[in-house]
């Protein structure tokens, strides 16, 4: 079968090569599950910061060169285990942490959802490691509730559009944060009810845009947002702690802007605010029914229309290195995807 593999450590340009190599065996096994998981004909994958990461050696997860690359997959079951509750012919979506940028891949069968009819293979290829994730950030870390009002960094990413969406869906508003014109306009498509721009004064912009909901009562009228969600990291943080309301929460899952933040603990004593670390991926594989939960809560925001992932750059399989540059060189606007065939 075709796949992309990283070959070198050398970054987006130079670390990928379009290979020939074995399909997976049969039955298949995947490492998160032990003795079995299942084979899915791969129609689109998914393209993410740790891709990134992976092709500078710069990822927590490294395995010996040359490795597949690619977590995130949508296409046609072809082999499950006995017992299952899908079945070879079934349209998937699949979270296989590695492996994906193949034309077949293996992955865990508590990781791996019928793909609703709405959806497409493109859109499938988007949905569990960016959706998962909201979820995971949102509700199950940051304790969001209905009426509540949330400020997304990163609106136009993947992680942003679907925190945007899933909180609309859970009651939530939305306030996204971006950083030009066309991350707007995307930004609205996902559903945010306010934008404001990163290089503008967006700490004074939301502090006056939440003053007028009702959630932010509690911060005695100056103003300020429930629940701030981070992928982006960097000197901006400071702000969002300023963004809080009294008793808000900044949760943070990741730092694609580079620069880690660092914390003055006095801000969070003095309005009884908090940080709070919200990563989903090896805490959710370690715990099969938590990712069937989240799956299952996510059913019907899919088909109420709320959650409809938003699909950016797609690009051939022999493109992939363009691809990372979408991610890299913070274009990315929706989901980039590899079209497998």
């Amino acid at each position: 079968m075709r796949a992309v593999q990283i070959v070198e450590l050398t970054g987006p340009d130079t670390a990928l090569a379009l290979s020939e190599v074995p399909d997976p065996s049969s039955p298949p096994e995947h490492p998160l599950s032990p003795g079995s998981g299942v084979l899915v004909e791969v129609h689109a994958a998914g393209v993410s910061f740790p891709e990134v990461l992976q092709t500078r050696g710069e990822y927590q997860l490294k395995p010996p060169l040359p490795f597949v690359p690619g977590s995130e997959i949508a296409g046609v079951l072809r082999e499950a285990p006995e017992g299952a509750a899908l079945r070879p012919g079934d349209r998937v979506a699949a979270f296989c942490a590695l492996g994906g940028w193949a034309e077949l891949a293996v992955a865990p069968e508590f990781l791996t959802f019928a793909l609703a009819p709405q959806l497409d293979y493109a859109q499938g290829a988007g949905l569990i490691l960016n959706y998962h994730t909201a979820y995971f950030a949102l509700v199950l870390r940051g304790r969001l509730t209905e009426g509540e009002t949330v400020l997304v960094h990163g609106a136009a990413g993947g992680v942003g559009t679907a925190a945007l969406q899933v909180a609309k869906g859970l009651g939530a508003r939305t306030i996204a944060v971006v950083s030009s014109e066309a991350k707007q306009k995307v930004a609205e498509r996902a559903g945010a009810d306010a934008v404001v721009r990163s290089d503008g004064p967006w700490k004074d912009e939301v502090r006056e845009i939440s003053s007028s909901s009702s959630s932010s009562s509690s911060s005695g009228g100056g103003g300020g947002v429930d629940l701030v969600l981070d992928p982006v990291g960097g000197d901006r943080f400071t702000d969002s702690l300023r963004s809080l309301n009294e008793g808000g929460r900044v949760v943070v899952v990741g730092f694609t802007g580079g620069a880690i933040p660092e914390v003055r603990v006095n801000r969070l004593l003095l309005s009884n605010t908090e940080v709070i670390g919200a990563g989903w991926g090896a805490y959710a594989m370690a715990r099969p029914e938590l990712c069937r939960d989240i799956g299952k809560a996510l059913e019907p925001l899919i088909e109420s229309g709320a959650v409809a992932p938003i699909v950016g750059a797609r690009f051939p399989l022999d493109r992939a290195a363009q691809a990372l540059r979408e991610i890299d060189e913070r274009r990315a606007m929706g989901k980039v995807v590899l079209d497998v065939r």
